[in-house]
């Protein structure tokens, strides 16, 4: 028995060993691949078998690859959690993708703390917005391209956000552009709708000219472009990368500028924003999940992740800061006037964009993150709940058509009006607690001015977002009232996207628990640098200047109901803008910016190119050309004279060579 139980200790112990070494060859690191592999494979299903798949085959794919990766994102957020913060930092390289020379860039995948958060973002809204969407396109003749598309955005937003490397990043960076191409032109038939993604496209590449620019700086500074390797120098490198370079500017300041300049692009700041207005011209869950929560906020990642560079280079923060707060301000000015109820959301982003920024660029990196956090939970809400009042309305758009709509669409009236609290940052919504931390970040720092610039783009938010509600359903219908009769509320499968991103809107501020110390900051403290923005929590007036904040989005509030609501106030706005019509025109008119790069930019460039085309291609490049054939021509005609097809002037031609040649054997020499 003795002997038994010996061999029974000894099969134990060597089970065990087998699994533990199963175990430690399986970990979590393997599954990241799998987060962006699920959309991939989504897309190539609908792409090429989508026509013969009945559509709600087509939605089941696609919904169900975002579903899966949401799970596994989780999954790998919560072992995260379990680990301890100097340990949440989980590579995955899967192959040698370019070796040439010196140069060697890897296809890897980086979970940390920060991509888990991006992960989630992007796997979560996306999800829902795709379930939103079989409702909304379900009478799409082009379901499943539809469906396609999406999830290849999803895929390369996925690559973007996980990517080791700033060289993979690119490629998502990229990626997202071109799906941005094709979702915004999704309906290409209507000029509008092509010009629109024309236009995300050429102004996404000047920005990313300049990304370019700062990946080449990258390499020849540091010869590599993995992220670990990056920021381990730039550690070691502090005198050189800070010492004055060209043009009195320190080398990482370069760096970053360049680096910036692709975010102005991607994330639709000034000057470079004039795309993502035009971009509503398509399909509204294209809106919510590229325009709100997603792809725009690659931008503000770009420049976290970069943190450690980032924190070397003041001037660059400083001009980060700036840029933030100015498109903040001036995007919520826009908002205040404009009747289409897409684009006073998307002028909404550009200014909650331009917070974040605010954000990152006073050094609260964490801060301007958690903004992206739950700024993408309401404003895919705000989003989506325009898009169920434009399915309702027989894709009428126009806010002073509409009205009174809240009796027959109360689903989508109180969580849009849960959205725009949140958006507004009106206590205890989750715009609320992100807002301001940046806000006080930027009082906290010393920076009065952006602080000042931050807190009236809080009343006009206030403002333009109870105008939108207001306008929209409050009051009576005046819109066509054929449709009066058959205004109905959002199906399921778009309501219950919205119950549960309203949901979201109203508990994801609260994971920012104490302000600057709550457990989602502590939680990417081991990612992000800190720029040098004081604590929050442990400053006297953090307090004061919440409740400050709080007033100034209340008094914004105030205003709208007065002007859209009270009826003795109700004139007020249009005997304002008869008065102040100079500047009303030009606010309207969104500052005759479109109306400048036409005529200062895409004018004088199309009028050179034009000059170049028939001044130089069609008279030097295309004359010497067709000069050549010409003279070729010639010759060939007078030669074509001599091939008569008679025989005796073949002949007769033949003997007067012989002649001429026995001539010169005689004569010539």
């Amino acid at each position: 028995m003795v002997h038994g139980n010996s061999q029974n200790r000894f099969y134990l112990l060597s089970v065990n060993r087998e699994l533990r070494t199963v175990n430690e060859g399986f970990s979590m690191e393997n599954l990241i691949w799998l987060v962006p592999t699920f959309p991939l494979a989504g897309f190539l299903v609908n792409i090429f078998l989508g026509r013969r798949l009945a559509r709600l085959w087509v939605s089941w794919v696609a919904c169900g690859a975002m579903g899966i990766s949401f799970g596994v994102s989780l999954g790998l957020f919560f072992h995260l959690i379990n680990l301890a913060p100097h340990l949440r930092h989980l590579e995955q390289e899967l192959f040698t993708w370019i070796r040439i020379a010196d140069f060697k860039a890897a296809a890897g995948f980086l979970l940390d703390p920060l991509s888990a958060v991006m992960i989630l973002v992007v796997t979560g809204v996306g999800f829902l917005i795709h379930v939103y969407s079989i409702g909304y396109m379900g009478e799409d003749r082009d379901f499943a391209r539809f469906f396609a598309y999406l999830n290849l955005f999803a895929f390369f937003m996925l690559l973007l956000v996980l990517a080791n490397n700033y060289l993979l990043l690119f490629v998502g960076w990229e990626g997202v552009g071109l799906c941005s191409y094709l979702l915004i032109g999704f309906w290409f038939e209507r000029p509008a709708a092509a010009s629109a993604a024309q236009k995300a496209f050429v102004v996404n590449r000047v920005g990313d000219a300049g990304f370019l620019l700062g990946l080449f700086l990258i390499w020849t500074t540091f010869g590599t472009l993995q992220y670990g390797e990056v920021f381990h120098q730039a550690e070691g490198l502090h005198g050189v990368l800070t010492a004055p370079a060209g043009g009195g500017l320190s080398v990482v300041t370069w760096i970053t500028l360049a680096l910036f300049i692709g975010a102005i692009g991607k994330s639709a700041q000034l000057p470079l924003y004039v795309w993502l207005p035009d971009a509503m011209e398509g399909p509204t869950p294209v809106s919510a999940l590229i325009h709100a929560a997603t792809m725009v906020t690659a931008g503000i990642y770009m420049v976290a992740r970069s943190s450690p560079l980032y924190t070397l280079a003041p001037f660059s923060l400083a001009v980060v800061a700036w840029v933030g707060a100015l498109t903040a301000i001036f995007a919520a000015t826009i908002a205040c006037v404009q009747n289409d109820i897409k684009r006073v959301i998307a002028y909404s982003t550009i200014s909650q964009l331009g917070y974040m920024f605010l954000g990152v660029g006073v050094g609260a990196f964490a801060s301007g993150i958690f903004h992206l956090y739950t700024h993408a939970a309401f404003k895919a809400l705000l989003f989506l709940g325009a898009g169920a009042v434009i399915h309702a309305l027989h894709h009428e758009q126009d806010i002073q058509r509409m009205g009174g709509l809240r009796p027959h669409m109360r689903v989508t009236a109180y969580t849009f009006a849960v959205g725009a609290l949140a958006n507004a940052g009106i206590f205890p919504f989750a715009g609320f607690w992100s807002k301001d931390e940046i806000l006080f970040a930027a009082f906290n720092g010393g920076f009065y001015v952006l602080w000042f610039l931050g807190l009236a783009g809080a009343f006009l938010t206030g403002f333009y977002m109870a105008r939108l509600y207001f306008l929209t359903f409050e009051g009576e219908y005046r819109g066509d009232p054929h449709h009066a009769h058959d205004i109905h509320d959002a199906p399921p499968t778009m309501g219950i996207p919205l119950i549960v991103l309203a949901v979201c809107s109203v508990v994801a501020g609260f994971v920012g628990i104490p302000p600057e110390q709550g457990p989602f900051h502590q939680f990417l403290a081991p990612v992000l640098h800190h720029g040098g923005a004081a604590q929050a929590a442990a400053h006297g007036l953090a307090v004061p200047m919440a409740v400050l904040s709080l007033l100034v989005a209340g008094a914004g509030i105030g205003v709208g109901y007065l002007f859209y609501v009270s009826v003795s106030w109700r004139n007020v706005p249009e005997i304002w803008a008869a008065r102040l019509q100079g500047l009303y025109r030009v606010v309207y008119h969104k500052y005759y910016v479109d109306e400048f790069y036409q005529d200062w930019v895409v004018g004088p460039l199309d009028r050179l190119a034009f000059f170049l085309w028939r001044g130089f291609d069609v008279a030097v490049v295309d004359g010497a050309v067709n000069g050549v054939a010409r003279l070729m021509e010639m010759g060939s005609w007078g030669l074509r004279r001599i091939q008569t097809g008679v025989v005796f002037n073949y002949v007769l031609s033949i003997l007067v060579g012989v002649v001429i040649f026995l001539g010169y054997l005689v004569w010539g020499r």
